[in-house]
């Protein structure tokens, strides 16, 4: 539902709050400011929360807020969300608190594990992989990641491994999702120069037999020989999810 309110259009959401888009925002802050204070006024018995998206172009705005009450919730690189309690107990809902990483088993028809080098990590070798893009799905992801690291080209098989980190990057926590992917090319051509050094075909037992990988490297390979994981489910079967989605279930 949306309503216009002391100058701003707002969305009903879920949680009996409402949104403004930084689209609504007005230009001038003396009349964000005064709108802001009579938005308040007009809703405190009714909703329960008021979220403000501020765009960087109107980043002087974020001060009005703060000092009325509201706070930060989340961020992007062009804009801030921030969210105010109108009633003391009302939920906030939990702001994004994980990145999200993808890794790559990937063996070929010869028994080798297709492995890089990072320029930065002095660890040695291990399974090409890195982050998920924002909106991007783990099949696209892994099958990028490879690419970029290796110039392999591979078909995404299933997922076998989930790991869970904390701490991470950005005080945050990692969800790294471990696949297995069929080789579909076999020359090495690295991409992605800047971060990876190496890159190299080795063989699957050699590899687990190198004291200077790590076991939960090993972990992850042997779990990918041993296990068939969860594979993609038919999407034709579940058209009814209007939004991008990847389901992932058991073999049967």
């Amino acid at each position: 539902m949306v309503e216009e309110i002391a100058g701003f259009k707002t969305i009903l959401d879920p949680y009996n709050g409402i949104t403004i888009e930084y689209k609504d925002l007005p230009n001038s802050f003396n009349k964000f400011d005064e709108n802001l204070d009579i938005l308040i006024e007009k809703t405190k018995d009714t909703r329960n929360l008021i979220w403000i998206y501020i765009n960087i172009e109107k980043s002087d705005f974020i001060s009005s807020a703060t000092k009325k009450g509201f706070f930060f919730h989340s961020c992007g690189e062009d804009y801030i969300l921030l969210v105010k309690r109108l009633k003391e107990n009302a939920i906030v809902p939990t702001a994004a608190n994980h990145t999200l990483g993808v890794g790559v088993v990937a063996i070929n028809e010869k028994n080798e594990l297709l492995v890089i080098k990072e320029r930065i990590s002095r660890i040695g070798y291990k399974i090409p992989g890195g982050h998920i893009d924002d909106k991007e799905m783990i099949t696209t992801a892994a099958c990028r990641e490879v690419f970029e690291e290796t110039g392999i080209k591979v078909e995404f098989k299933s997922v076998i491994s989930l790991g869970h980190f904390y701490p991470h990057q950005f005080h945050k926590s990692n969800l790294y999702v471990l696949c297995l992917a069929k080789p579909l090319t076999h020359e090495i051509n690295i991409k992605d120069t800047q971060e990876i050094e190496d890159a190299k075909w080795v063989d699957v037992d050699e590899y687990l037999n190198d004291e200077n990988v790590l076991d939960y490297s090993k972990a992850i390979v042997k779990a990918a020989l041993k296990e068939e994981g969860f594979i993609r489910a038919n999407q034709e079967t579940l058209t009814h999810i209007k939004r991008d989605f990847e389901l992932f279930f058991p073999r049967d």
